[in-house]
């Protein structure tokens, strides 16, 4: 049993081995495709466009550095609940903009992604305002008649049902529910964009 247990030092080994056993083109994934991603997470940071950067790549490696600023740049559009996520958006569309062969299929891709953003800021906006009326109403409802129940109909006792933590949790769930029904369309529009060319 003990002779089957392999030391870190082994593993290690037989890793090395196997990177040396790697094809060229796998060696350069996996140099190239990580530092994709931090390129594009620094123009994320610092709002640099990623064209400029990635023409200093070589052509046989650029294709890798490209994959994986795609994946980091497609990754960071999400459904706009705030300002942040909104500036993230932006930038991430508009160096996916700047690689991409294809401008008008992304174009195109980007008028159903901004459709679904801007119904999120209006109808999605409304549709949580009523839910969250709702959401009161019933747990105020709630609350009146189990003290009733407790202390009678006369009491005068004031309850914030807001602030309550089951209403709390009950809230969440309601806005998990409304915005996964907006990432469900995104997460469609994200997945064509990656098959853009």
């Amino acid at each position: 049993m003990m002779s089957e247990i392999k030391s870190f030092r082994e593993i290690a080994m037989e890793k090395i081995a196997l990177i040396g056993e790697a094809s060229e083109e796998e060696q350069l994934k996996w140099k190239y495709i990580p530092e994709g991603e931090k390129l594009a997470a620094s123009c994320l940071s610092d709002g640099s466009e990623i064209k400029s950067e990635i023409d200093k790549y070589d052509k046989k490696v650029m294709e890798f550095v490209l994959k994986g600023a795609e994946r980091v740049f497609i990754s960071n559009i999400n459904i706009p609940k705030n300002d942040i996520i909104k500036n993230t958006n932006e930038k991430a569309m508009h160096n996916l903009q700047l690689m991409k062969k294809d401008k008008n299929a992304v174009k195109e891709i980007y008028d159903k992604i901004n459709y679904i953003f801007e119904h999120y800021n209006t109808q999605g906006k409304k549709q949580k305002e009523q839910s969250y009326e709702l959401l009161k109403n019933d747990f105020r409802n709630k609350v009146e008649q189990a003290l009733a129940q407790q202390v009678g109909t006369n009491n005068n006792i004031e309850i914030n049902v807001e602030n309550l933590p089951q209403f709390q949790e009950e809230w969440k769930k309601v806005i998990s529910q409304i915005d996964n029904q907006y990432s469900n369309y995104l997460n469609e529009y994200k997945q064509a964009l990656k098959e853009i060319g």
